[in-house]
C-alpha cells in the first residue's frame, strides 16, 4: 500500500541533502534512485550491504531490496547471487506524468517545465520483464513497479542546431507516487491478460482487446508466453496464434 506521508518525507530527505550540496545532480547516486531507496527502508543502516561480491541496496527483514532504474538485464549476475541467499524484490520505478525541464549549462537557467508523454506503462514493465524471462517465476524474485510523476532535467546539447537533440540526460525527480504495481507470482500476470479474447488469437487480437499498441502486446506475449500463461497454438501467416492456459 502507497504512503504518501512516507513518500514526501523521503522526497524531503534526499532533496535537502541535494540544495545543501548546491544543486541537481551533484549526488553521488541519483535522486530518484536516493528516494526510492530512502522511502522503501527510511533506516539508513540497512542500506549498501555487501552480499557475496555485490552490494545490496537495502536488506531488511524480508529480504533484499534493489532498486533498478536501469535494465533488467544487467542485473542479471547480481540478481542470480542474491536469489540463492534469501528473497528479492526488484523496485523499478515507472513514470505515469512527466514534466520536462531544459538547462543551460552556461547559464544554469532552467527553462519552464513542459509536459512530455509517457509509455504505456504495460510496455515499460513488460520490456524489462522481457530482458529476464528465465527468472521471472524464481519463487525467490518479485517485482514491485511503482508509478510515479516526476520532473526530468536534461542538458542542452549547444553544439547542435537543435540544442534539444542528443541532449545529456541530468537528473530525474519524482513529485508523486500515484500507486504501485506488484507482481510476486504468476498468478498476478493473469491480471494482464484481456476479457473477451477468440481462442485461438493473434497479436492483434491481443492488442485491440488490451487497448495496446501492437509492439506493447508483442512484448507481453512474449513475457506471458516464457511464464506459461499462453502457448502458442500454431501460425497464421507470419504471426504465431496463441491460447490462454487456465490459472491452476
Amino acid at each position: 500500500m502507497v504512503n504518501q506521508e512516507r513518500f514526501q518525507a523521503a522526497c524531503e530527505t534526499v532533496l535537502g541533502k541535494q540544495r545543501a550540496r548546491s544543486g541537481i545532480g551533484t549526488l553521488s547516486e541519483k535522486t530518484l534512485h536516493a528516494i526510492l531507496k530512502c522511502y522503501y527502508e527510511p533506516h539508513q543502516e540497512n542500506h549498501e550491504i555487501k552480499i557475496g561480491k555485490y552490494v545490496a541496496d537495502i536488506v531488511g527483514e524480508n529480504g533484499i531490496v534493489e532498486i533498478q532504474t536501469a535494465q533488467f538485464g544487467s542485473m542479471r549476475e547480481k540478481l542470480n547471487c542474491f536469489l540463492e541467499v534469501c528473497p528479492v524484490t526488484v523496485v523499478h520505478p515507472v513514470p505515469v506524468k512527466r514534466k520536462l525541464i531544459w538547462i543551460d549549462r552556461d547559464s544554469g537557467a532552467f527553462s519552464q517545465p513542459r509536459t512530455a508523454p509517457c509509455k504505456d506503462f504495460r510496455a515499460d514493465i513488460f520490456a524489462e520483464l522481457s530482458h529476464i524471462p528465465d527468472l521471472l517465476l524464481h519463487p525467490n524474485l518479485s517485482f514491485c513497479f511503482p508509478l510515479l510523476e516526476m520532473e526530468e532535467y536534461r542538458y542542452l546539447n549547444k553544439k547542435d542546431k537543435n540544442p534539444k537533440r542528443h541532449a545529456s540526460r541530468c537528473d530525474k525527480i519524482p513529485s508523486a507516487l500515484t500507486g504501485e504495481i506488484l507482481l510476486r507470482s504468476k498468478s498476478d500476470f493473469y491480471a494482464y491478460v484481456p476479457d473477451c479474447l477468440p481462442e485461438p488469437f493473434t497479436s492483434a487480437d491481443f492488442s485491440k482487446a488490451a487497448k495496446c499498441a501492437i509492439s506493447t502486446a508483442r512484448v507481453m506475449l512474449y513475457v506471458l508466453h516464457h511464464i506459461g500463461i499462453t502457448e502458442r497454438v500454431g501460425k497464421r501467416g507470419n504471426g504465431f496464434l496463441y491460447r490462454i492456459v487456465p490459472a491452476e
